[in-house]
Parts: C-alpha cells; structure tokens; sequence
C-alpha cells in the first residue's frame, strides 16, 4: 500500500521558515521523481518543486526560486522542502507527490502552511 505523509506545516510570520517532510512507503522511492505541488483556496494546484531519482537534479518553480529547496533521503524515503523568506502568498495546502519508475502517481494528504503576521 502506497503512502505519503506529510508534516511539518504551520503558521509562520513572513520572512521565516519551515521544513516540510513526506514520508514514503510502498513504491520504490529512489527511482521515483518527487515533487511538492500547492494549492491555495479557490487556486489551482500550483507546481512547488522537483526532484529526480539521479538525487542530484532539481526543478523549481519561478516563484520559489532562491527561497524554498527540496532535498531527498533515499535510505529513509523522504523527501523535504526546506522553506526560507516565506511571504503571505505561500500560503496555502502543501502537497507531496511521486511519480514511480511505472509512471504512476501518488499523492499525499497534504499539510498547512499559513503565511500571516
């Protein structure tokens, strides 16, 4: 059985930070592409961050670029985003997903990150 689970979401002022973690299990994570993927009330789900199975390349979004990083632990089968200078419109649901070797996606529940002086 495929899950993800996130953590690590909250409320944060603007200019802090937060790591978010996802927990993986059932699939092979190390040959798995994953990603953090947002979405904001009343918003489409909005592309975050990418990692790929090499463990070494990334992808961002414009938005977050020089701010947020994804990192992946592949003997743990977790993936993170560390994010840093958070602003009032990161706010929104985070999600974790995966893309196995199959081409088959997953998806996390999702965790909260509110944005708010």
């Amino acid at each position: 059985q495929v899950q993800l689970v996130e953590s690590g979401g909250g409320l944060v002022q603007p200019g802090g930070s937060l790591r978010l973690s996802c927990a993986a299990s059932g699939f092979t994570f190390s040959r798995s592409v994953m990603s953090w993927v947002r979405q904001a009330p009343g918003q489409k789900r909005e592309f975050v961050a990418s990692s790929f199975s090499d463990g070494n390349s990334t992808n961002y979004a414009d938005s977050v670029k020089g701010r947020f990083t994804i990192s992946r632990d592949n003997a743990k089968n977790t993936v993170y985003l560390q994010m840093n200078s958070l602003k009032p419109e990161d706010t929104a649901a985070y999600y974790c997903s995966a893309r196995d070797e199959r081409g088959r996606d997953y998806w996390g529940q999702g965790t909260q990150v509110t944005v708010s002086s």
